[in-house]
């Protein structure tokens, strides 16, 4: 790159005084390496999650969380959600072959579990995926893609994914094309990203807590207490052999007690105490959908029809937010395909999207026209639902066949017979012997001046014309015409 020559001004006197020079392009004036702060002496950063430097743990605290089971199913619903969508490599500008080949590729890949990996990035933030890379002909291709623990890893003052091994503990950096690492909303300030889980450790931490208050205030009041009298002057040993009797009865239901002591049951009234409780839990469980799944529909009981579905389209934002992560990791994962092998200058990347649903009213309007006897174009249904090139048959006319409503499954004899004439016609050796046969005939045809002369002038032409060929090949058909309406008589009597 050719130096900038300096801009300024000559004096009188023949002295020259440059101009101030601004930045250059593209160079950073604040960075961490110039700030003043808490940074500054530091060779990797500490991630800023605030519940993670108060409680002075790793993301470990939030793996725990997925031992709740609303917790846990609300994670297995989210992931559920983005892996039920249509998903592959669109081309682009790229070429065909290459996009050919990196559809192939990733066939060869577990993507089901791969995008569940990548989608843990949405629960701690990010998550580190190493490649790993083998060689298959020609080709270095993605053996295998697989997430590593996150506490594995931190980042550089300059935003860059170090490893933190045994010989380098403050961490060392990474080959190049070696990892992919998915991010939720990463920042300047937070490479890390922002963890969802992080939003549901309060509410998951105070349900377990509530809960075990809740068990212990049922455990407490939700039986009557026995309460056995003795008379005054009984004996210590008497007293406690009541206690005894009690404590079995409210174990096994059943106590021996003396003739002249007397047991009664008192109860309480735990319905106000037990209200708080329930009220704290589900409180939680509520906190902790709308954090993961955007809507507490399925822990309102009051929820109807109309709340559901806008619950519902939150999800639906958030799963579209999901896939956009999974879709730019697996991109990432493509260039480097391409890098590697291709030189793709504009490499296909790999996208997620929702499958359309089909209008029903729509249909039962166009299967009326149909049995009406309307028949719309091909681009009329690529139009209206989604056909692609290439799905839809040929119209009539357009230089091929198009049977509407015959399925060849449903006729087996039907597409034997056809796979027969095609064979027989292949290379267009029937058409060229009906060409032969029908020469002669056309031109003393046209050259002939009346029926005598017509009638004698066909008689000429066949005399050295050899048919065997063309009869061998007409028997042949027939043939095979015969044995298939044989077999299927003989179904159809067998079935009957």
């Amino acid at each position: 790159m050719t130096r900038r020559a300096p801009t300024g001004l000559y004096l009188p006197s023949g002295e020259f005084v440059a101009f101030a020079q601004g930045p250059a392009l593209g160079q950073q004036l604040v960075t961490r390496q110039t700030a003043l702060g808490q940074f500054s002496g530091l060779t990797w950063l500490p991630n800023p999650d605030p519940i993670l430097k108060k409680m002075g743990k790793s993301i470990e605290v939030y793996r725990d969380l997925l031992s709740d089971a609303h917790v846990a199913g609300c994670v297995r619903r989210r992931k559920a959600a983005v892996r039920a969508m249509e998903r592959g490599v669109e081309r682009r500008s790229a070429g065909a072959r290459t996009a050919k080949n990196i559809e192939a590729i990733l066939a060869d890949l577990p993507l089901a579990r791969i995008i569940g990996e990548i989608l843990d990035a949405v629960l701690y933030g990010y998550q580190p995926l190493e490649i790993v890379w083998e060689r298959v002909g020609n080709f270095v291709v993605p053996a295998d893609v697989i997430g590593r623990p996150p506490e594995w890893f931190v980042y550089s003052r300059n935003n860059e994914l170090m490893f933190r091994s045994q010989a380098c503990p403050m961490g060392e950096p990474l080959p190049p094309n070696s990892f992919l690492c998915a991010r939720q909303e990463p920042t300047y300030f937070n490479p890390y990203g922002a963890p969802d889980l992080a939003l549901v450790f309060w509410p998951t931490t105070f349900k377990r807590g509530g809960l075990g208050f809740w068990m212990q205030f049922a455990e407490k009041y939700g039986m009557p207490w026995p309460v056995g009298k003795y008379p005054r002057g009984t004996e210590t040993g008497e007293i406690d052999q009541l206690l005894d009797s009690l404590e079995q009865m409210v174990r096994d239901g059943v106590a021996a007690v003396p003739a002249d002591s007397s047991i009664e049951f008192l109860t309480h009234d735990q319905s106000q105490g037990a209200d708080a409780y329930e009220k704290l839990l589900l409180f939680c469980r509520s906190e902790v959908a709308i954090a993961l799944l955007g809507q507490n529909q399925t822990t309102e009981v009051s929820a109807n029809k109309a709340s559901a579905e806008a619950g519902i389209m939150v999800t639906r934002d958030i799963r579209e937010s999901d896939a956009e992560i999974v879709a730019s990791t697996l991109s990432d994962l493509i260039r480097m395909v391409c890098e590697l092998n291709f030189h793709e200058p504009a490499p296909p990347v790999y996208q997620l999207w929702e499958q359309e649903e089909i209008d029903e009213t729509r249909a039962v309007r166009d299967k009326a026209l149909h049995d009406a006897g309307v028949r719309p174009t091909n681009v009329y249904w690529m139009r209206a639902y989604g056909f692609q090139e290439g799905e839809l048959a040929p119209e009539e006319g357009s230089g091929a066949p198009a049977f509407a409503g015959i399925d060849l499954e449903l006729f087996p004899d039907q597409a034997a017979l056809d796979a027969a004439v095609d064979a027989l016609a292949e290379g267009g050796a029937l058409q060229a012997q009906a060409e032969r046969l029908l020469a002669p005939l056309i031109e003393r045809i046209e050259s002939a001046g009346g029926e005598a002369e017509l009638l004698g002038a066909l008689a000429e032409a066949y005399q050295d014309m050899n048919p065997d060929q063309l009869v061998q090949t007409l028997t042949r058909l027939i043939f095979a015409a015969s044995v298939a309406g044989r077999l299927a008589a003989e179904e159809s009597l067998q079935n009957g």
